[in-house]
């Protein structure tokens, strides 16, 4: 089964290597979405159908961790499988997120980090009903 992915980070060139990581590793892709803050990631969650969200946690507007939180507080949402790509150095920030439900992968990362992670997390979700 292939996946509709949502990155999400300000960094357009830190999506780009996520991406090209992604299709490196050889996880299978339906369609790749980004977004460049938590608010437009949730606006893309509402049009499209996501399978899994790959998000940074410094970003302007909306972060991370409050991106995550939405996702869980709406019932439609909260079973979308999280995983969060950092550089962030504190553990009481990485812990909330992890009791989230969020996997986390620090950066710099390799394609078989996103790729075991990605396998992980996705054989760990149950399905989401239509």
């Amino acid at each position: 089964m292939a996946f509709n992915i949502l990155i999400v980070d300000d960094s357009s060139v830190m999506r780009k290597i996520i991406i090209k990581s992604l299709r490196m590793s050889g996880v299978p892709i339906a369609e790749l979405y980004e977004a460049s803050n938590g608010k437009e990631g949730l606006d893309l969650v509402n049009q499209h159908w996501i399978d899994l969200v790959i998000v940074d946690i410094n970003m302007s507007v909306m972060n991370g961790e409050e991106m995550i939180d939405h996702l869980r507080e709406n019932l439609e949402t909260s079973d979308i499988p999280v995983i969060v790509v950092s550089s962030e150095g504190s553990e009481t920030r990485v812990e909330r997120m992890k009791n989230q439900g969020a996997s986390f992968i620090h950066k710099p990362f390799t394609p078989e980090t996103i790729r075991d992670t990605v396998k992980k997390v996705m054989e760990g979700s149950n399905e989401r009903s239509i």
